[in-house]
């Protein structure tokens, strides 16, 4: 078994992820704030995420992920008050809709997927615990704060010693509200209710209230995953304040170390340019939709750049992506027609890739989806050519077969609904029956000719000695 590395955001460094305990792979990563639909930014988080856990459970690694939902924040009372709806209505309601894509871009449910709502009581008890420990205090209107200053190795994970500390940098989205702190460093754990939270509130010992954000993640992940777990995820904007205060809170609680690993994915840009309401680019996997293009193209089009470095969305992309699917989907189809009724009893070792064992290696190294691909395009060209040229009898089709499908089922494309073969245009297919029989008569000028055309279109031409095929350009 190849043990996966991955970069390990705390150590900066590429580290073996392989669980502590020698049984299973905890992972915990920060899911949605369900107050709206997921926009492509926070699915290349989730995608990659699911990519890992493939990678993983294909390397033999059994996991257990969990990934929480956040159906309690400034947002989601902001919004479910404006919508006149109880915010579990509201948060339901777009929950829904968050598994209903995810379901679509196929993606692994978590094994546990915890609520904050649910999990209050279990918040309060670690506030209490914080408290006791003298790494937390009450303000005189009921919230209570975390006093960063008790917490010396506070952020090692952003190197924040090298950072100014300010209000306006420890403050986020999910942290607007502004009490009395006894320093602009200090985060809520608890916020003290308001009138304009309505009949947002849960009592505790320090008035009625709610939790803070950062405090969700450290309670629900500790709860199913242990004091220390071997993994934490997250987009990269959640490093610094989130999962710092998430070691701090968590560290200083247990007197355990929080995760092993932190595992960050970079920004996700379209066009060109930051992704913003204001710039009207917030797409939505509707919108992919409505563009003609499928779930399983945003999924190969979000993981084909590695997950460290920003990648840029267009609808070009888009395009590519579903040609280089049809693509795979055609040698699909053309391994089946010749692989025949062997293809019914093609068995190989669980461990066996064949020709795909360096996409298995790609990916074991940190995740490298681009290269990956490359190898993956690199063997699908190989079967190809040895398809056309007859070199590939029924048997070796029937393992090829179920090769292609393992690389395909760790990248998380379905071929069972998602890689159609590619549907050929009236015209073009009219295009190719004048050549062939230009060909046919010998006018190797005219049936050149007509090769252009096609290809111009976006085909080529795949002669067999009696035969011919059209195959997408990639």
């Amino acid at each position: 078994m190849t043990v996966p590395l991955i970069y390990d955001s705390l150590t900066r460094e590429l580290q073996p992820a392989q669980p502590v305990d020698g049984r299973v792979f905890r992972f915990y990563c920060c899911g949605p704030t369900v107050y709206g639909p997921a926009h492509i930014g926070n699915f290349r988080t989730f995608l990659v995420q699911d990519c890992l856990r493939r990678v993983l459970e294909a390397a033999g690694i059994p996991t257990k992920h969990v990934r929480n939902i956040t159906d309690v924040d400034d947002k989601t009372i902001r919004q479910s008050q404006a919508a006149d709806q109880p915010l579990t209505v509201f948060t339901r309601h777009w929950l829904d809709r968050f598994h209903a894509d995810c379901a679509a871009l196929n993606m692994l449910p978590p094994h546990v997927e915890p609520s904050a709502v649910d999990h209050i009581p279990l918040q309060v008890e670690l506030i209490k615990r914080l408290l006791d420990k003298g790494h937390a205090y009450v303000a005189e209107d009921g919230s209570v704060y975390y006093r960063v200053q008790s917490f010396p190795a506070y952020g090692r994970l952003s190197r924040l010693p090298e950072r100014e500390i300010t209000t306006n940098t420890l403050c986020c989205a999910h942290d607007h509200d502004e009490y009395e702190r006894e320093s602009a460093a200090d985060f809520s754990l608890w916020k003290a209710h308001k009138a304009e939270d309505g009949p947002n509130h849960w009592p505790s010992p320090w008035g009625a209230g709610r939790p803070g954000w950062h405090l969700e993640c450290s309670a629900m992940s500790m709860k199913y995953l242990g004091d220390s777990f071997d993994l934490h995820g997250g987009g990269i904007d959640l490093v610094f304040p989130h999962h710092e205060n998430e070691i701090a809170q968590s560290e200083a609680a247990t007197g355990q170390p929080f995760a092993r690993l932190w595992f960050h994915s970079a920004h996700l840009m379209v066009e060109g340019r930051k992704m913003s309401k204001s710039l009207g680019n917030l797409y939505t996997l509707d919108d992919v939709r409505a563009r003609g293009f499928t779930p399983m193209d945003l999924r190969y089009a979000l993981l084909a750049g590695h997950y460290r470095q920003p990648l840029n969305f267009t609808w070009d992309s888009l395009q590519a992506a579903q040609s280089a699917l049809r693509r795979i989907g055609q040698t699909l189809s053309d391994l089946a027609k010749v692989a025949g009724e062997t293809l019914m009893t093609a068995t190989v070792p669980d461990n066996d890739w064949g020709t795909f064992a360096p996409v298995q290696a790609a990916l074991a190294h940190n995740l490298n989806t681009p290269e990956a691909l490359g190898k993956l395009f690199r063997a699908v060209h190989d079967i190809e050519r040895r398809i056309h040229t007859g070199e590939i009898h029924a048997t070796e089709a029937g393992c090829r077969h179920v090769h292609l499908r393992r690389a395909l089922e760790v990248f998380g494309f379905d071929p069972a609904t998602d890689l159609p073969a590619a549907t050929v245009p009236a015209d073009v297919q009219a295009l190719a029956q004048q050549r062939w029989a230009a060909k046919q008569q010998r006018d190797f000028a005219q049936a050149d000719a007509l090769r252009t055309q096609l290809q111009t279109a976006g085909w080529i031409v795949r002669d067999a000695r009696d035969s011919y095929e059209l195959v997408p350009v990639e």
